[in-house]
């Protein structure tokens, strides 16, 4: 968001979700004020010429103190981005650069939930297509405040006895997942998940022949931890698609968002 409208007629930025500040450097955004109008620019460190600043361009620290946006408008001082109608609160979002390779590999900003997204409506589409009814009520909700903590606080229908939160698993150092297969994440930084539902999907991927992983997420928290913190009283479990570099420049592979919908699909049918 805008934190502040300079007096250089840049913008300071205030950090929404957990990105590290150094991968968005350089970064295409559009700045949308109240009334719906739309401006782009590019985030910069404010002292980004090395021909300028020299070695200070390259030792500054990334972060929200040294990082601002430049608005591609003839503006120089806060009086003129004012006049624009930009103001603290207004939303900067980046462009997400997608692109699908020939080779299957989807790259692109917030995979995170893009990637959850899709999956989710890969398993609706298959059930509508296929005629399938489930044996217990099943609901399909999309949260779109997941990435700040809070995504699926409320909300949740009354009946509900099981919740499987779909969000990225993340590929890495130490880490089983990849960017091939569904993961099944047994525990992360709220604590574990549901050894009931975590032993019935382990089983249904290995009945089904599903490609999957099981893995642990030290700083990582979930739409099903959020809903557990709020006092919600079910078995929740997490699955996902492996994600490359999350909160960066993700990347994933279609493999991977067909085997979580192939788990979803049989968990759902499953009852």
């Amino acid at each position: 968001m805008v934190k502040e409208v300079k007096g250089n007629g840049r913008l300071k930025i205030a950090q929404l979700g957990g990105y590290v500040m150094n991968t968005i450097e350089g970064e295409h955004v559009v700045i949308e004020t109240n009334d719906g109008h739309k401006y782009t620019g590019t985030v910069m460190i404010n002292k980004a010429s090395s021909h300028v600043h020299g070695e200070e361009t390259k030792s500054t620290e990334r972060n929200t103190s040294n990082m601002e946006v430049r608005i591609d408008e003839n503006v120089s001082s806060k009086e003129d981005v004012l006049k624009l109608g930009i103001e603290v609160g207004d939303y900067i979002s980046f462009d997400p650069r997608v692109k699908v390779t020939e080779s299957g590999y989807i790259k692109s900003r917030h995979l995170d939930d893009k990637a959850g997204v899709i999956s989710l409506v890969g398993i609706a589409k298959y059930l509508m297509e296929n005629n399938i009814k489930p044996r217990y009520t099943t609901n399909f909700f999309i949260s779109t405040y997941e990435e700040v903590g809070h995504g699926a606080s409320a909300s949740i229908p009354q009946n509900t006895f099981e919740f499987i939160a779909v969000d990225m698993a993340a590929p890495g150092e130490g880490q089983t997942s990849d960017e091939f297969s569904v993961t099944i994440c047994a525990k992360d930084s709220s604590g574990p998940y549901d050894l009931d539902v975590k032993k019935k999907l382990v089983k249904l991927c290995k009945d089904e022949g599903i490609n999957y992983k099981v893995d642990i997420y030290p700083y990582y928290g979930s739409d099903g931890s959020a809903a557990l913190r709020s006092g919600y009283d079910f078995k929740v479990g997490l699955i996902g698609p492996g994600v490359d570099a999350s909160h960066s420049f993700e990347r994933t592979h279609k493999n991977a968002l067909v085997e979580t919908i192939k788990l979803g699909i049989a968990y759902i049918t499953s009852f």
